[in-house]
Protein backbone atom coordinates (compact mmCIF):
# COMPACT_ATOMS: atom_id res chain seq x y z
CA UNK A 1 0.00 0.00 0.00
CA UNK A 2 1.58 3.31 -1.16
CA UNK A 3 1.86 6.26 1.18
CA UNK A 4 0.57 9.62 -0.06
CA UNK A 5 2.24 12.99 0.58
CA UNK A 6 0.41 16.28 0.61
CA UNK A 7 2.38 18.86 -1.46
CA UNK A 8 1.13 22.45 -1.26
CA UNK A 9 0.52 24.04 -4.60
CA UNK A 10 2.91 26.75 -5.90
CA UNK A 11 1.14 30.01 -6.57
CA UNK A 12 2.77 32.80 -8.69
CA UNK A 13 1.60 36.36 -8.20
CA UNK A 14 -0.36 37.56 -11.16
CA UNK A 15 0.74 41.24 -10.84
CA UNK A 16 4.37 40.55 -11.67
CA UNK A 17 5.38 39.43 -15.15
CA UNK A 18 8.62 37.96 -13.99
CA UNK A 19 9.04 35.20 -11.53
CA UNK A 20 10.13 35.98 -8.01
CA UNK A 21 13.81 35.82 -7.44
CA UNK A 22 15.04 32.87 -5.53
CA UNK A 23 16.92 33.96 -2.40
CA UNK A 24 20.10 32.12 -3.34
CA UNK A 25 20.05 33.48 -6.90
CA UNK A 26 19.82 37.19 -6.00
CA UNK A 27 22.57 39.46 -7.30
CA UNK A 28 24.47 41.72 -4.98
CA UNK A 29 23.71 45.28 -5.80
CA UNK A 30 26.93 47.26 -6.38
CA UNK A 31 27.84 49.81 -3.73
CA UNK A 32 27.75 53.42 -4.82
CA UNK A 33 31.18 54.56 -6.09
CA UNK A 34 33.15 56.81 -3.77
CA UNK A 35 33.71 60.36 -4.97
CA UNK A 36 37.21 61.16 -6.31
CA UNK A 37 39.87 62.34 -3.86
CA UNK A 38 39.59 65.99 -3.13
CA UNK A 39 42.18 67.57 -0.87
CA UNK A 40 40.87 69.73 1.87
CA UNK A 41 40.89 73.38 1.10
CA UNK A 42 42.57 75.76 3.47
CA UNK A 43 40.47 76.69 6.39
CA UNK A 44 41.61 80.25 6.45
CA UNK A 45 42.76 82.66 3.78
CA UNK A 46 46.19 83.02 5.39
CA UNK A 47 47.37 79.52 4.35
CA UNK A 48 50.44 79.30 2.19
CA UNK A 49 49.71 78.82 -1.53
CA UNK A 50 52.11 75.91 -1.99
CA UNK A 51 50.21 73.87 0.63
CA UNK A 52 47.08 73.87 -1.48
CA UNK A 53 46.48 71.45 -4.35
CA UNK A 54 44.25 73.88 -6.10
CA UNK A 55 46.43 75.45 -8.79
CA UNK A 56 43.97 78.18 -9.46
CA UNK A 57 44.07 79.29 -5.84
CA UNK A 58 47.81 80.05 -5.88
CA UNK A 59 48.54 83.72 -6.54
CA UNK A 60 50.51 84.53 -9.67
CA UNK A 61 53.95 86.02 -9.15
CA UNK A 62 53.93 89.72 -9.44
CA UNK A 63 57.42 90.07 -10.95
CA UNK A 64 60.25 87.87 -12.25
CA UNK A 65 63.90 88.87 -12.18
CA UNK A 66 66.35 86.96 -14.38
CA UNK A 67 69.65 85.92 -12.73
CA UNK A 68 72.64 88.02 -13.68
CA UNK A 69 75.99 86.40 -14.56
CA UNK A 70 79.32 88.25 -14.52
CA UNK A 71 80.78 88.89 -17.92
CA UNK A 72 84.44 88.78 -18.88
CA UNK A 73 84.17 92.28 -20.33
CA UNK A 74 83.23 93.72 -16.97
CA UNK A 75 86.60 92.77 -15.53
CA UNK A 76 85.31 90.29 -12.97
CA UNK A 77 87.69 87.58 -14.22
CA UNK A 78 90.73 89.81 -14.30
CA UNK A 79 91.96 88.34 -11.00
CA UNK A 80 92.36 84.89 -12.60
CA UNK A 81 94.41 86.28 -15.46
CA UNK A 82 96.77 88.04 -13.07
CA UNK A 83 97.58 84.88 -11.11
CA UNK A 84 101.06 83.38 -11.73
CA UNK A 85 101.40 79.93 -13.37
CA UNK A 86 101.12 76.82 -11.25
CA UNK A 87 104.79 75.82 -11.63
CA UNK A 88 105.86 79.28 -10.50
CA UNK A 89 103.63 79.05 -7.44
CA UNK A 90 105.23 75.71 -6.57
CA UNK A 91 108.70 77.23 -6.90
CA UNK A 92 109.64 75.30 -10.07
CA UNK A 93 111.53 77.41 -12.58
CA UNK A 94 111.75 75.39 -15.78
CA UNK A 95 114.05 77.87 -17.50
CA UNK A 96 116.50 77.75 -14.61
CA UNK A 97 116.44 73.94 -14.62
CA UNK A 98 117.14 73.92 -18.36
CA UNK A 99 120.07 76.33 -18.03
CA UNK A 100 121.62 74.30 -15.23
CA UNK A 101 121.19 71.09 -17.20
CA UNK A 102 122.86 72.48 -20.31
CA UNK A 103 125.75 73.84 -18.25
CA UNK A 104 126.39 70.42 -16.72
CA UNK A 105 126.30 68.76 -20.14
CA UNK A 106 129.43 70.75 -21.02
CA UNK A 107 132.06 69.55 -18.53
CA UNK A 108 134.77 71.81 -19.96
CA UNK A 109 132.94 75.11 -19.56
CA UNK A 110 130.78 75.07 -16.46
CA UNK A 111 129.09 78.32 -15.49
CA UNK A 112 128.94 78.47 -11.67
CA UNK A 113 126.87 81.67 -11.66
CA UNK A 114 123.84 79.75 -12.95
CA UNK A 115 123.94 77.47 -9.89
CA UNK A 116 123.95 80.28 -7.33
CA UNK A 117 120.19 79.89 -6.76
CA UNK A 118 119.80 76.41 -5.33
CA UNK A 119 116.69 74.35 -5.97
CA UNK A 120 115.64 70.72 -5.61
CA UNK A 121 113.27 70.43 -8.57
CA UNK A 122 115.96 69.50 -11.08
CA UNK A 123 117.75 67.03 -8.74
CA UNK A 124 114.45 65.31 -8.00
CA UNK A 125 113.80 64.86 -11.73
CA UNK A 126 117.29 63.44 -12.29
CA UNK A 127 116.99 61.04 -9.36
CA UNK A 128 113.60 59.78 -10.57
CA UNK A 129 115.04 59.30 -14.06
CA UNK A 130 118.01 57.40 -12.59
CA UNK A 131 115.64 55.14 -10.65
CA UNK A 132 113.47 54.61 -13.74
CA UNK A 133 116.42 53.41 -15.83
CA UNK A 134 117.43 51.12 -13.00
CA UNK A 135 113.89 49.79 -12.93
CA UNK A 136 114.11 49.02 -16.65
CA UNK A 137 117.26 47.05 -15.86
CA UNK A 138 115.30 44.97 -13.31
CA UNK A 139 116.50 46.80 -10.18
CA UNK A 140 114.13 48.57 -7.81
CA UNK A 141 116.41 51.19 -6.22
CA UNK A 142 114.24 54.28 -5.65
CA UNK A 143 114.58 54.22 -1.88
CA UNK A 144 118.28 53.40 -2.03
CA UNK A 145 118.95 56.28 -4.44
CA UNK A 146 117.16 58.86 -2.32
CA UNK A 147 118.87 57.61 0.84
CA UNK A 148 122.34 57.57 -0.70
CA UNK A 149 121.95 61.09 -2.11
CA UNK A 150 120.95 62.38 1.31
CA UNK A 151 123.87 60.66 3.05
CA UNK A 152 126.28 61.80 0.32
CA UNK A 153 125.16 65.42 0.69
CA UNK A 154 125.65 65.24 4.45
CA UNK A 155 129.09 63.72 3.88
CA UNK A 156 130.22 66.45 1.49
CA UNK A 157 128.74 69.14 3.73
CA UNK A 158 130.68 67.90 6.76
CA UNK A 159 133.92 67.38 4.81
CA UNK A 160 133.84 70.82 3.19
CA UNK A 161 133.05 72.69 6.39
CA UNK A 162 135.74 70.80 8.28
CA UNK A 163 138.29 71.76 5.64
CA UNK A 164 137.14 75.38 5.40
CA UNK A 165 136.85 75.85 9.15
CA UNK A 166 134.85 78.76 10.48
CA UNK A 167 135.03 80.62 7.19
CA UNK A 168 133.06 77.97 5.31
CA UNK A 169 129.70 79.17 4.01
CA UNK A 170 128.35 76.02 2.33
CA UNK A 171 124.84 75.22 3.52
CA UNK A 172 123.21 71.81 3.32
CA UNK A 173 120.47 72.91 0.90
CA UNK A 174 122.96 74.13 -1.71
CA UNK A 175 125.10 71.03 -1.24
CA UNK A 176 122.11 68.79 -1.86
CA UNK A 177 121.21 70.79 -4.96
CA UNK A 178 124.71 70.53 -6.42
CA UNK A 179 125.01 66.81 -5.72
CA UNK A 180 121.62 66.23 -7.36
CA UNK A 181 122.40 68.24 -10.48
CA UNK A 182 125.76 66.51 -10.88
CA UNK A 183 123.87 63.19 -10.98
CA UNK A 184 123.04 63.93 -14.63
CA UNK A 185 126.11 62.02 -15.97
CA UNK A 186 125.09 59.07 -13.80
CA UNK A 187 121.60 59.20 -15.33
CA UNK A 188 123.13 59.08 -18.81
CA UNK A 189 125.36 56.19 -17.76
CA UNK A 190 122.36 54.32 -16.36
CA UNK A 191 120.51 54.76 -19.66
CA UNK A 192 123.47 53.67 -21.81
CA UNK A 193 124.18 50.66 -19.60
CA UNK A 194 120.89 49.11 -20.70
CA UNK A 195 122.43 48.38 -24.12
CA UNK A 196 125.93 47.37 -22.95
CA UNK A 197 126.83 43.95 -21.50
CA UNK A 198 127.89 44.10 -17.86
CA UNK A 199 130.50 41.34 -18.05
CA UNK A 200 133.14 43.11 -20.11
CA UNK A 201 135.69 45.88 -19.92
CA UNK A 202 133.49 48.36 -21.82
CA UNK A 203 131.10 48.92 -18.95
CA UNK A 204 133.95 49.65 -16.53
CA UNK A 205 135.57 52.11 -18.93
CA UNK A 206 132.26 53.91 -19.36
CA UNK A 207 131.78 53.99 -15.58
CA UNK A 208 135.22 55.57 -15.10
CA UNK A 209 134.46 58.24 -17.72
CA UNK A 210 131.07 59.21 -16.26
CA UNK A 211 132.39 59.19 -12.68
CA UNK A 212 135.19 61.54 -13.70
CA UNK A 213 132.63 63.78 -15.41
CA UNK A 214 130.41 64.06 -12.33
CA UNK A 215 133.40 64.48 -9.99
CA UNK A 216 134.92 67.32 -11.97
CA UNK A 217 131.70 69.30 -12.20
CA UNK A 218 130.69 68.80 -8.56
CA UNK A 219 134.13 69.69 -7.18
CA UNK A 220 134.37 72.82 -9.32
CA UNK A 221 130.89 74.04 -8.36
CA UNK A 222 131.57 73.45 -4.66
CA UNK A 223 134.85 75.36 -4.80
CA UNK A 224 133.49 78.23 -6.89
CA UNK A 225 130.22 78.77 -5.02
CA UNK A 226 131.61 78.32 -1.50
CA UNK A 227 134.56 80.32 -0.30
CA UNK A 228 137.73 78.95 1.37
CA UNK A 229 137.79 75.80 -0.71
CA UNK A 230 140.38 76.58 -3.36
CA UNK A 231 143.31 75.24 -1.37
CA UNK A 232 141.44 71.99 -0.63
CA UNK A 233 140.27 71.28 -4.17
CA UNK A 234 141.95 67.86 -4.27
CA UNK A 235 140.36 66.61 -1.04
CA UNK A 236 136.93 67.87 -2.09
CA UNK A 237 137.31 66.18 -5.49
CA UNK A 238 138.28 62.92 -3.74
CA UNK A 239 135.11 63.05 -1.60
CA UNK A 240 132.99 63.68 -4.71
CA UNK A 241 134.72 60.80 -6.50
CA UNK A 242 133.78 58.41 -3.69
CA UNK A 243 130.14 59.51 -3.88
CA UNK A 244 129.70 59.02 -7.62
CA UNK A 245 131.79 55.87 -7.67
CA UNK A 246 129.21 54.37 -5.31
CA UNK A 247 126.39 55.22 -7.75
CA UNK A 248 128.32 53.76 -10.68
CA UNK A 249 128.74 50.47 -8.79
CA UNK A 250 124.98 50.52 -8.21
CA UNK A 251 124.48 50.65 -11.98
CA UNK A 252 127.05 47.96 -12.82
CA UNK A 253 126.11 45.43 -10.16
Amino acid sequence: MAKEFNVPPVVFPASSSTPAAVPHQRRATPAPSAPPFQPPRPATSTALPFMSFDIGAAPAPSSFSAPSFPSAASGSFSSFDEEPPLLEELGINTRQIWLKTTSILNPIRVNPSIHEDADLSGPFIFLMAFGLFQLLAGKFHFGIILGWVTVASLFLYVVFNMLAGRNGNLDLYRCLSLVGYCMLPMVIFSAVSLFVPHDGVVIFAMAAMFVFWSTRICARLLVELASCGEEHRGLIAYACWLVYLLFSLLVIF
